[in-house]
């Protein structure tokens, strides 16, 4: 993955925040603080306050209020740090109360409160800093404007390096100021530093393009080795060293574009002239410059490079390369911008982000997202349009985003229109009205408010703090986290813990539907983790319930494709979700509730789709613990404490199990963050094992039993993400009889096993051992029974049902220790594939690269020897790759390299020929070598493409279209009332209008009615509901019964169907819809009808068949089509029987 970053501004008229603008706020801030321990609300207003402050300060106007004003900086920070005990002071007074509705609903405010300041502290400040240091002192307004999109852009890319860190870098736009590059050639200070970097055709690190008055720099960073942050460390000294960009970004006038790119490589070595952005240039042929960025692969880049005759410097050998050549070349014909872009996006295969400037239109920067790989997302912030692949990139300065959709047909008959193309406008920089949306075939795709959404993340969510990886920092708070889950949920009561769940996360109608029985199946679902912590409930709940339901834990997907029912009334859905977004989670739980089944999400993030789905909802953590990590960790322990606490209410609920078997493991729950945090304080024995043993094993497996072959799953899934293993899991006991042909490294989730069972695992150890595996083993502190094992990592004593949890802790931690393990196995191949990038940027002459690459290329070549002696390469490297690298390093290092190399090669070998053939074979063993830990190859963090299962074939019938089209939501339609409108489809010759009605006061006995709107023929017409009217009559039994009902007006003839619209069981509403039906239909079209609706046809049969001998199907061809649906069916029968005889 690569992450794209875009910043284009245009020039703001906000004043300048004063010094009482924004202290006014800070002062009601820390004064409704100080009252919101004992008053809760005050602390919302504070909230407010402190955002207005972050408003203040932000863009612009923000940067010019703190740049050379220390005094306001000062004041500021002193603000700051007299609110944070306050804060402190008010979340303690929260979890005292131990009100667990009162935590739900003030952690928003909290958050918000929390978001604010992080942001001034670590956003606002920090951004006035850097604007400083890079524009220097006394800079103009031009060059604070400059500089600040400037340093947006860095700050975007520090946060995208996840996503990827060989190289990156930024194109800056300068244009606006009238300074041509006659201008600057006249001058011979500027003269001097403009020439050498002009006439860089590689497109490297600080080369300059003109073109009129538009300015071109660049900047770029590759680096094998380096940690996150170094490329936007070493862009930024060259931008800060820069006089010549300093002079013209404060030049009067003066405006800037920024585009920007972090790359981890697929196509083209890592390199500074691969390094993004690129050019359109070409070799020997002069047209319009255009700069171009690309997450995702171009497949059939070669091939359009033969066709349409691209000519590329033979050191640029990136894919990304053909798009600006081929917006370029439709400039240079003529081509308006969007049409010349269009035209050039619509040739790529693959699945692409792409984002170009042209340097003719430097006010503009086009966007193109086609397929599922990447996004693509556009922060509308002050003044300024911040463009991002993911939305961490945008949200230091705005969480307003829209999001580029590269999958959807703008119509089904419209395959070509797949894909989104968007032109952003500088004029109307930060509001949708510079934005012009069209697909992929052209056409327009309006963008309106409804597009905008919230990022839901903040950049305090994102910070990684000191922890070197975000998977590392995640799993060193999991403890807090599985805490936060727990807080003001678990109530005492003359000593026995009780789960408390408000109606929020467990409704009213849900319990009254498991007390009486009515709720028989709970299906628990998710995707990946989710599906794996899911399935913890599944014993559990068993017991607890003493076997009250049919409880089974399934994928989504597998439910979906094998498990629903036409009828899922008695189903509860449980469906858990880190983030709310999964695709194949939300989808299942659309088809489930349109069956009648309930739904209970457990799910980290607030507002997200899946909450917004559901009957009730359990927040995990605060609602918003957020994972950067592609792997995830903490949410696992979340969720799992979560199902642990709902297992708990919903069997008490129901008035099944004892209280006493509650107690006993909510109690044990309140043990476990302290005895995660004893597990990370193991790290270091853990690493030790995974240095140890994990790099020189090829084949792994993890095994488990009992609550532990939970946590075995979830380690098989990390150890897979982490460390790019195909992992088998199985039961302990079952393994013998498996695979320990391979001799493969076991980890053994044993943690919390007693008595019998602990000694059969004990045996199997032994086992294990006996067949030259390398059994690892998680286990209790002070067991001694598995001496077996090639290492033991101990955790402490808790409750056999909940150690698991810590088993998988173990697991984590082994993961990611394994992974920098093998990764580091890499070096000493980076360190000689830099040392040739090194040199060859030294010498031109490829014979003297090649001696000296000789001389740098001992140390780190005899370690990899060693290594590979030793069997540190075992585990890893493919047999064919680590011999082809050994005869090429060997050859290489002896005294004639090319003599030697020529003769085990057998071919003809130049020094040019020696070294591409040593990069590829460094660069293949160190793609299969490299693991970074927080992105992982061919994996995202939210996979937003799923299943698109439908309910077969349903919502495409013209009349189930025609009760959405009058406002009807999906979610309100039960499956049943889908096909019967599916089966009265066939019937209908047209819909001529509608009513809706909404049902409100409680029984339905009870409960009135209201028209909610109204369309076609249904606005002309009288209706015996006025205002608000009592739930009397033909619709009284419609919402009782809950089926779709036929019926003929009895004044005025007309023909009408009523559809029931239904939520958690209740009818909420009802659409009457005219119809006009067919007067006859073909028999076999008209037994399909009346065999939907009533299950008139079988009871046409038995009717007829009481007096008559046989049901003459052909017959049903004659009859009137309302007559059959409306009239009782012994009247039809009578006259069947007339035409019968």
């Amino acid at each position: 993955m690569c992450g794209i970053i875009c910043v284009l501004s245009r020039k703001g008229d906000r004043a300048t925040p004063t010094h009482d603008d924004i202290f006014h706020q800070f002062l009601e801030a820390q004064t409704l603080m100080e009252q919101a321990s004992t008053d809760f609300t005050s602390a919302e207003r504070a909230a407010e306050a402190l955002e207005a402050v972050n408003t203040l300060l932000k863009g612009d106007a923000g940067v010019r209020a703190m740049v050379g004003s220390p005094e306001l900086v000062d004041g500021v920070r002193a603000a700051l740090a007299k609110l944070a005990p306050q804060v402190e002071k008010y979340e303690a007074a929260l979890e005292a109360s131990q009100d667990a509705h009162l935590i739900e609903n003030a952690s928003h405010t909290v958050s918000a409160i929390k978001d604010a300041l992080w942001s001034i502290s670590e956003d606002r400040l920090r951004t006035a800093r850097e604007v400083s240091l890079l524009a220097g002192m006394h800079a103009s307004e031009e060059s604070l404007h400059g500089y600040l999109s400037i340093q947006q852009a860095l700050s975007a890319i520090d946060r995208m390096e996840v996503r990827g860190r060989d190289s990156a870098g930024i194109g800056v736009v300068v244009w606006g100021h009238g300074l041509t590059e006659d201008v600057v050639l006249g001058d011979p200070a500027l003269r001097n530093a403009f020439v050498p970097r002009h006439e860089d055709a590689l497109f490297t690190s600080r080369s300059v393009r003109v073109e009129g008055d538009a300015w071109v720099f660049v900047y770029k960073a590759a680096a094998e080795i380096g940690e996150l942050g170094d490329n936007t460390k070493t862009m930024r000294q060259h931008i800060l060293q820069d006089a010549l960009l300093r002079r013209v970004v404060s030049a009067k006038n003066a405006q800037v574009s920024v585009i920007g790119h972090t790359r981890w490589a697929s196509v083209g070595i890592i390199s500074e002239p691969n390094a993004h952005p690129v050019t359109g240039e070409e070799v020997n042929k002069k047209q319009p410059l255009v700069l171009a960025v690309l997450n995702g692969d171009v497949d059939n880049y070669a091939d359009l490079k033969v066709e349409h005759d691209i000519s590329v410097a033979a050191s640029i050998t990136t894919d990304a390369k053909v798009i600006p050549s081929l917006v370029a070349r439709g400039l240079q014909v003529g081509q308006p911008l969007q049409q010349s872009f269009l035209n050039a996006v619509t040739q790529f295969d693959g699945s692409v982000a792409i984002a170009a400037l042209s340097v003719d239109h430097p006010n503009s920067v086009m966007l193109a997202l086609r397929g599922s790989g990447q996004g693509m997302c556009i922060g509308l912030a002050e003044d300024r349009f911040i463009v991002a692949s993911e939305p961490y990139g945008t949200v230091e300065d705005t969480v307003n985003i829209v999001r580029m959709d590269g999958e959807s047909l703008v119509s089904p008959d419209q395959p070509a229109s797949r894909g989104q193309v968007i032109q952003l406008s500088a004029s109307n920089a930060g509001n949708i009205a510079g934005m012009e949306r069209v697909s992929y075939d052209g056409s327009s795709l309006p963008v309106t408010s409804n597009d905008v959404v919230d990022a839901g993340v903040t950049t305090r969510d994102i910070d990684r703090g000191t922890s070197p990886h975000f998977l590392l920092k995640e799993i060193l708070e999991a403890p807090e986290s599985f805490r936060k889950t727990l807080r003001g949920r678990i109530h005492e009561i003359n000593g026995v813990c009780a789960a408390d769940l408000d109606e929020d996360v467990l409704p009213k109608d849900v319990v009254k539907l498991l007390v009486a029985r009515k709720i028989r199946r709970i299906r628990v679902i998710g995707q990946g983790t989710a599906a794996v912590a899911g399935s913890s409930m599944v014993a559990l709940l068993n017991s607890l319930s003493e076997d009250a339901f049919d409880v089974d834990a399934l994928t989504a997907t597998e439910f979906s494709g094998f498990g629903l029912l036409p009828d899922m009334s008695d189903t509860l859905v449980i469906a858990v979700s880190q983030s709310g977004t999964t695709t194949d989670t939300n989808r299942t739980v659309d088809l489930a509730r349109g069956r009648g089944a309930h739904v209970i999400a457990i799910v980290n993030r607030r507002n997200s789709d899946l909450a917004m789905r559901a009957d009730g909802v359990l927040y995990t953590s605060d609602g918003r613990d957020l994972e950067m990590s592609v792997a995830s960790t903490k949410a696992f322990y979340a969720q799992v404490a979560a199902g642990v606490l709902l297992s708990c209410a919903i069997s008490a609920a129901a008035g099944v199990g004892s209280n006493q078997a509650r107690h006993r493991v909510l109690n044990s729950l309140k043990s476990i963050p302290d005895a995660m945090r004893e597990v990370i304080r193991e790290r270091p024995q853990i690493a030790e094992a995974a240095h140890r043993f994990a790099p020189a094993k090829r084949y792994w497996a993890v095994v488990g039993n009992g609550p532990n072959a939970v946590s075995a799953n979830e380690v098989r899934i990390k150890l897979s993400e982490l460390c790019y293993k195909s992992i088998s899991c199985d039961i302990t006991e079952d393994k013998k009889h498996i695979d320990l042909s391979c001799e493969p490294m076991i980890l053994v989730c044993a943690a919390g096993l007693v008595g019998g069972t602990a000694a059969d695992v004990a045996k199997e150890i032994a086992i294990y051992k006996a067949h030259k595996a390398t059994p690892i083993v998680v286990a209790t502190r002070g067991d001694q029974r598995f001496d077996a094992a090639s290492a033991v990592l101990m955790v402490p004593e808790v409750d056999p049902s909940v150690a698991f949890i810590l088993s998988a802790m173990v697991g984590h931690l082994f993961g990611y220790e394994a992974a920098l393990a093998i990764d580091a196995t890499a070096r000493p191949l980076r360190e000689i594939r830099e040392s040739i990038k090194e040199i060859a940027g030294t010498y031109t002459e490829s014979t003297q690269v090649v001696t000296h690459i000789r001389r740098h290329a001992v140390q780190p070549a005899g370690r990899f020897f060693d290594a590979l002696s030793m069997g540190q390469y075992d585990g890893t490297l493919e047999a064919s790759t680590a011999v082809r690298l050994t005869s090429i390093l060997y050859d290489v290092l002896s005294k004639d390299p090319i003599d030697a190399y020529q003769r085990h090669s057998g071919k003809v070998v130049t020094p040019a020929v020696l070294l591409d053939d040593l990069i590829n074979a460094l660069t293949k063993a160190i793609d299969e070598l490299t693991r970074p830990i927080d992105a992982i190859k061919h994996q995202a963090k939210t996979v937003t493409v799923g299943i698109s299962r439908n309910d077969e074939g349903l919502m495409d019938r013209a009349l189930v279209q025609a009760v959405l089209a009058a406002g009807v939501s999906r979610d309100r339609l039960a499956y049943r009332t889908l096909k019967i409108l599916a089966d009265l489809d066939a019937a209908v010759l047209s819909v001529n209008g509608f009513t809706r009605y909404g049902i409100d006061g409680g029984e339905i006995d009870e409960a009135n009615i209201s028209i909610i709107e109204r369309g076609g023929i249904s606005l002309d017409l009288k209706s015996r509901v006025d205002g608000v009217a009592r739930l009397v009559g033909t619709k009284h039994r419609v919402a009782s019964n809950q089926e779709v009902l036929v019926a003929r007006g009895r004044s005025d003839n007309r023909t009408v169907i009523f559809i029931p619209e239904l939520k958690s069981g209740e009818t909420t509403g009802i659409t009457l819809l005219h119809v006009t039906f067919a007067q006859r239909l073909s028999a076999s079209v008209m037994k399909s009808v009346l065999q939907g609706y009533d299950d008139r046809y079988n009871r046409l049969v038995d009717w007829v068949k009481e007096t008559e001998s046989e049901f003459r199907d052909d017959l049903l061809a004659d009859i009137d089509v309302v007559d059959a649906l409306i009239l009782p069916i012994s009247d039809t029968a009578n006259r069947w029987r007339a035409q019968q005889s």
